[in-house]
């Protein structure tokens, strides 16, 4: 039995050795598989789209999300992200909103991670003279560090006579474990209100339109690939106290499209204003192929907090259980000085 467990802890460490490896060579160059995407992507607006910075009702939006990926299957895979959005009028219609989203993954033995701080900065113009219909132009630029720990790392040749050490030497080496890039991303943006206050936008962003050199060999031009993105957003009131809130993405990069997407139902329990209520929202999102992400949300004034759960419905499923991640967010809107109603 001593024999076996060796064996197996010899094979899972010579496959996480295998896999960095193939990342380390390979990774940069399908970094789409890289990008962050959150199962509540539509309560991280930068991430879809930098034109979105602003598109909300108050002055200060702050948005944080984490999620535990693949658990289930290997070393658990955690992300995390912080978002701010301030608005400042221009005119008396026109205003611009200034941000930053910092995001920080990290996975694996090796602890392979990456982190992002990125400014945004986006202009929203009326249309009409109005506060309800704008055209938005918004970009979002900033450093990128990738990174990961070889002292993490077991290898092959420090099995001696099937015992492992740590003293034992290796012939395995790595000339660069850590990489910082910068990353640049632009987006556009139409929203409008018709009928009985339906609100809604359309959109479309560029992201890593520069394609930064990613690669931890400073011998290989590997570059990111560039992610063309289509946004769409609804929110349709039902009643006084009730409303439905549709959202979609649609993106490609590196070769592959993914199309996301659901709807919530939203009811306001306790409401001092239209925006500004208590209320408990709960619905489900699909990425297509991959996963269904059921919801649960509660909105307390100010503040909300929100859980999301994917269903794994990809060729992983039976390896995973069906079981995919799990997902936590906490957006915080202060709406005591609405520029834009």
């Amino acid at each position: 039995m001593k024999k076996a467990n060796i064996s197996f802890h010899k094979w899972r460490k010579t496959f996480s050795i295998a896999l960095l490896l193939a990342a380390y060579c390979l990774l940069p160059a399908f970094s789409s598989a890289q990008d962050i995407n959150f199962s509540q992507f539509y309560e991280l607006p930068l991430l879809r789209n930098p034109a979105l910075s602003g598109l909300f009702t108050g002055d200060l939006r702050i948005t944080s999300a984490f999620r535990n990926q693949w658990g289930s299957v290997t070393v658990p895979y955690r992300t995390q992200a912080l978002g701010a959005e301030l608005k400042f009028g221009v005119s008396s219609v026109d205003y611009l909103a200034i941000g930053v989203q910092v995001t920080n993954d990290v996975a694996g033995d090796s602890k392979l991670g990456k982190t992002a701080i990125l400014p945004t900065l986006t202009f929203h113009k009326s249309v009409n003279g109005d506060k309800d219909t704008y055209i938005s132009a918004g970009f979002l630029g900033g450093p990128v560090q990738q990174r990961f720990d070889a002292s993490k790392l077991t290898f092959d040749d420090q099995f001696v006579n099937g015992s492992y050490s740590a003293t034992n030497p290796t012939r395995q080496t790595f000339g660069n474990t850590n990489v910082t890039y910068y990353d640049a991303s632009v987006g556009l943006l139409f929203s409008s209100v018709f009928g009985n206050d339906v609100k809604y936008y359309i959109g479309a962003s560029y992201f890593h339109f520069t394609q930064p050199k990613v690669a931890f060999s400073v011998a290989n031009d590997v570059r990111l690939n560039k992610k063309l993105m289509f946004n769409g957003g609804l929110a349709a009131p039902t009643s006084d106290m009730d409303k439905v809130i549709l959202y979609a993405d649609v993106f490609s990069q590196g070769g592959s499209t993914q199309t996301q997407g659901g709807l919530m139902f939203k009811h306001d329990m306790v409401q001092e204003d239209v925006d500004d209520a208590v209320s408990l929202s709960a619905g489900a999102f699909v990425r297509w192929n991959d996963a269904v992400m059921p919801l649960l949300k509660l909105d307390y004034y100010k503040i909300g907090v929100g859980v999301t759960y994917d269903v794994n419905v990809s060729k992983l499923r039976s390896a995973s259980n069906a079981r995919g991640f799990s997902s936590s967010f906490l957006p915080f809107v202060n709406r005591k000085q609405q520029f834009v109603q």
